[in-house]
């Protein structure tokens, strides 16, 4: 995930500081994926040393600082915007190396841990499948509902991917323990007719 992509695109609505704006990433996501306010201010600086930030005036009474997006900010997050996602900026995925690794690792019983997971990830899908409900699909709050549809999706995706894993661990297993198929025995010679 982006987080100074993400501030860029809230400061875009017009200058924040950083409570502000991590208040409002939270409300845009539904607080799924929290940030600390360190992380934001930390993530702001960056920002304004890469020219894509200022600071927009004094403090306020709390002695927070707002922050506005530069023109070089707009055509940065313009760029984030009009720009698909890469595969490979996505982080690692914790569980396809968990797998990987149990499938590799004497003594792991993979099955087990390809259940347990399916337990866990079906029971996410139900309660994310609660919030849908409660959210509803009046057009609320659209953003939050795409998040929660992305999660959903996801959650699905991964069971079924779990099931194709325990099919494919479970055919490497009963191929390993088949026994080895057994030569046919040669072919008798035709006896000899005797004179």
């Amino acid at each position: 995930m982006s987080i100074r992509h993400g501030l860029l695109a809230l400061l875009e609505r017009g200058p924040s500081h950083g409570y502000q704006l991590r208040a409002e990433f939270d409300a845009a996501t539904g607080a799924t994926w929290p940030l600390n306010v360190g992380q934001v201010y930390t993530t702001l600086d960056r920002l304004e040393r890469d020219g894509f930030v200022v600071q927009d005036g004094a403090p306020d009474a709390d002695g927070r600082i707002a922050y506005r997006i530069t023109d070089e900010g707009r055509a940065e997050v313009k760029a984030w915007f009009t720009s698909p996602v890469s595969p490979k900026a996505a982080p690692r995925d914790e569980l396809a190396i968990k797998l990987a690794l149990a499938v590799t690792t004497p003594g792991v019983d993979v099955i087990s841990v390809v259940q347990t997971q399916r337990g866990a990830t079906m029971t996410s899908l139900q309660e994310l499948t609660r919030l849908k409900v409660r959210a509803g699909d009046g057009g609320g709050d659209l953003a939050w509902s795409l998040v929660l549809d992305s999660l959903v999706f996801r959650a699905e995706a991964e069971i079924r991917w779990l099931d194709h894993c325990e099919a494919r661990v479970a055919r490497a297993a009963a191929g390993r323990s088949a026994p080895a198929p057994v030569p046919p025995a040669p072919v008798a010679a035709a006896h000899q007719v005797r004179r």
